[in-house]
């Protein structure tokens, strides 16, 4: 397969870039998490051909910026992983009936492929002869978000190169329907083990079923109600959900062991710390073993410079901000006290869906709503 990306399909010099052509190109380059190198590569390479571009590559993390003495600088930043294909590539283009927008299906199109094409077709025109942004642009393209917290590609450069993600304010190209998430919730899985005696199934009486035991467990979650908070104006909605479960080791064994993984999505007015304490509290009287945790960000819209983009954006896109119900990488920059946003193409719904499909006409449409306030002095 060739997994270079035709410059021509970006050429700032003629009508613009073809963003369906593009996004059809990164998504058919396989780049299901742990195996971005091939898409990283040619977006490397179509980057390092641009002289505005100051590009620098850490593992499958490619950063490319400009260093035009701006004021300000403003970073744009985009996962270029996704969940397992499904037999959902190659992509499918679906022109509309009666007027009706075309539509772009396949795996990547929504999480988070259609925002990325749309900043790499920016990436190459913005600071070209011709397009001076009216700050300096970071673009950030990174690896493994849809994974373990830890393995993150942003974290990675969070901590080997921190200067990297520097700046007055960051939009993620998460998809949100072309409007403005602000903030994210946070997340945690946990592990709620229990604990038996083994024996054979023929005479159970002799052992104690683990499996049996997770009962009460699967009982406070179907009975557990979820809050809806409002944080800085904004309503998020929590969810608490058993994700997986395991136990046993054969057919004619009593298991002596069973372990519920549970995802828990909370409010960001709430830290990592109260969220374990909460679900200590929902799973008193069990084992609970935290797995994985990243707290989730305020909106933080009450800062000038993202008050000033959700203005610009929504006058163009339309709608009012809503709130960012899944974890993103906006928590990344307020921990680094960046205020963050998330504007994307496509349909958050429809995210990790084996029928991810995005209706094209919303990648102009960020696109241009993007560069029009990138531009804007």
């Amino acid at each position: 397969m060739d997994n270079a990306i035709d410059p021509a399909l970006l050429d700032p010099s003629g009508e613009g870039a073809d963003l369906v052509a593009l996004t059809r190109i990164l998504c058919d380059i396989p780049s299901v998490s742990g195996d971005e190198r091939a898409l990283a590569d040619a977006i490397e390479t179509l980057l390092r051909a641009c002289p505005h571009l100051e590009v620098l590559r850490d593992g499958d993390a490619v950063v490319a910026r400009t260093n035009l003495g701006r004021e300000r600088r403003v970073v744009v930043a985009g996962h270029i992983d996704t969940v397992p294909i499904a037999d959902n590539l190659p992509t499918r283009l679906v022109e509309g009936a009666d007027g009706a927008d075309a539509v772009l299906w396949g795996r990547g199109t929504v999480d988070m492929l259609g925002g990325v094409a749309v900043a790499l077709a920016l990436a190459v025109e913005l600071g070209a002869p011709g397009t001076a942004p009216a700050h300096d642009l970071t673009w950030i393209f990174y690896d493994h978000e849809e994974v373990d917290s830890a393995l993150n590609g942003l974290g990675r450069l969070a901590r080997n190169h921190p200067e990297l993600l520097r700046g007055d304010f960051a939009i993620l190209g998460e998809p949100s329907n072309a409007g403005i998430e602000g903030g994210c919730n946070g997340t945690m899985r946990v592990e709620v083990r229990t604990h038996g005696v083994a024996a054979h199934s023929a005479r159970a009486w002799t052992g104690e079923n683990a499996i049996h035991a997770v009962a009460p467990v699967l009982g406070r979650l179907a009975a557990y109600a979820p809050r809806e908070v409002e944080v800085d104006g904004l309503v998020y909605r929590e969810g608490l959900n058993a994700v997986r479960i395991e136990g046993g080791i054969a057919g004619n064994v009593i298991p002596d062991a069973c372990t519920v993984e549970v995802n828990y999505r909370f409010a960001p007015s709430r830290s990592a710390a109260e969220a374990e304490a909460h679900l200590r509290e929902v799973f008193e009287g069990f084992e609970l073993v935290v797995t994985d945790a990243a707290g989730g960000a305020r909106p933080g819209l009450d800062d000038p410079l993202a008050a000033q983009f959700v203005q610009s954006v929504l006058a163009t896109t339309g709608g009012a901000p809503a709130p960012k119900y899944g974890w993103t990488d906006v928590a990344r920059f307020s921990e680094l006290g960046v205020p963050a946003v998330n504007f994307g193409p496509g349909d958050p719904l429809l995210a990790h869906k084996d029928d991810e499909h995005l209706p094209v006409a919303q990648l102009a449409q960020c696109r241009d709503a993007l560069r029009a306030w990138l531009l804007d002095d």
